[in-house]
């Protein structure tokens, strides 16, 4: 090869690497880039409670910011859900057992002596998450987690659904077992053995 050869190669391999460089991307998976204002219909049709934030403070999610799926309310989790005990879940639209797993955790919540129940809804389209809330008739309240911070913020494992038991005290801990629950009993066992 020879010297201008060489050269030449050169000034097109830093030339398709500036061209890269500067392409737009998408740094937001289609879940983050969805417009959060034009839910109204959907909203109505899934009919999940507003956020009602107990105050209270979580450190591993001070400063997390997400929107409430019933309002499309901002809420920081750190500050609105400490100050009683929390169940938390992850799930995503994609994700069978969270299908399956969300109806018994609805049921799980409204039996007397539950503690509260959260969703966090990753990895997939609001509107898809309110249409999936509609069509398995589940009423929770839920927040959309967009950007993944929440997921970040607790190490969540890859494979989903994930729940995490936050104490009144503010700390947070994963539930290991069961990684799905079948049944109303599961969850609050989970719960027990979480606290």
């Amino acid at each position: 090869m020879t010297a201008v050869t060489k050269w030449a190669l050169g000034v097109a391999v830093l030339a398709v690497a500036l061209i890269v460089a500067l392409l737009p991307r998408d740094h937001g998976s289609s879940a983050s880039s969805e417009d959060l204002t034009d839910l109204t219909a959907a909203r109505a049709k899934a009919a999940l409670p507003a956020c009602q934030p107990a105050g209270g403070d979580v450190p591993r999610l001070r400063g997390v910011r997400v929107d409430c799926l019933g309002d499309g309310a901002k809420v920081d989790l750190g500050a609105a859900f400490g100050g009683k005990p929390t169940l938390i879940n992850l799930w995503a639209t994609w994700c069978e057992p969270c299908k399956t797993e969300l109806p018994v955790l609805e049921k799980y919540a409204a039996e007397p002596g539950a503690v509260r129940v959260l969703g966090v809804q990753v990895e997939s389209k609001a509107s898809d998450g309110l249409e999936l809330f509609a069509a398995l008739g589940v009423h929770l309240p839920s927040v959309f987690d967009g950007d993944g911070k929440v997921r970040k913020a607790l190490k969540t494992p890859p494979s989903l659904p994930a729940s995490y038991l936050v104490t009144a005290g503010g700390e947070v801990r994963f539930i290991e077992t069961p990684r799905v629950f079948d049944n109303t009993d599961q969850v609050r066992g989970a719960v027990e053995g979480a606290r």
